[in-house]
């Protein structure tokens, strides 16, 4: 009767282990879009993942991160973005051009994006104080702050007659 009572007992203790582990939640997922290339964001990606662990949260421990790059062509962040959607992450980092995209994909997940640009002018906040939406960011208005960064180069070198400036057309702030 001993041994009954013993293989009863653990059939029911693994059992209820196993309904136990069924209840508890998924990990969260991070998805993070970007339309560069993984080497250029890599230290951006570090700064991400000490926010992160600063946090309490642990890549792979109690947090997934689903990385998605575009490696400079931006004719893939549609389809990338629509991959996060449909493994319906609890939120999306966008940057690297990939904002606009993600919230194009999405009116539903949490998006959190990093931009050289006016994010309004970008049509993709309606306002600094009150994006809008499913939508909200940081800007760094790298391109608004060109010509003040021109300023200062001439009066650095008051005699130089002409600056040159290397851009990416395929980026937005370039053309601005």
């Amino acid at each position: 009767m001993r041994r009954r009572e013993l293989l009863l007992a653990l059939a029911t203790g693994m059992m209820g282990a196993r309904v136990v582990r069924a209840q508890q939640k998924a990990m969260p997922v991070i998805g993070f879009l970007s339309g560069v290339s993984s080497d250029t964001y890599t230290p951006f990606v570090s700064g991400f993942r000490a926010g992160l662990n600063d946090a309490g949260y642990v890549e792979g421990s109690n947090l997934a991160v689903e990385y998605r790059w575009a490696e400079d062509h931006r004719d893939r962040l549609p389809a990338l973005a629509e991959d996060l959607v449909r493994r319906n992450v609890e939120v999306i980092v966008a940057g690297g051009g990939a904002p606009g995209i993600a919230k194009a994909a999405t009116r539903t997940i949490p998006i959190v994006f990093v931009i050289g640009t006016d994010p309004v002018a970008a049509g993709i906040v309606t306002s600094f104080n009150r994006p809008g939406g499913n939508i909200t960011g940081v800007s760094f208005l790298t391109g608004e702050l060109m010509p003040k960064r021109l300023e200062i180069l001439h009066e650095l070198v008051p005699g130089v007659g002409t600056i040159a400036m290397l851009v990416n057309p395929s980026i937005g702030a370039a053309s601005s």
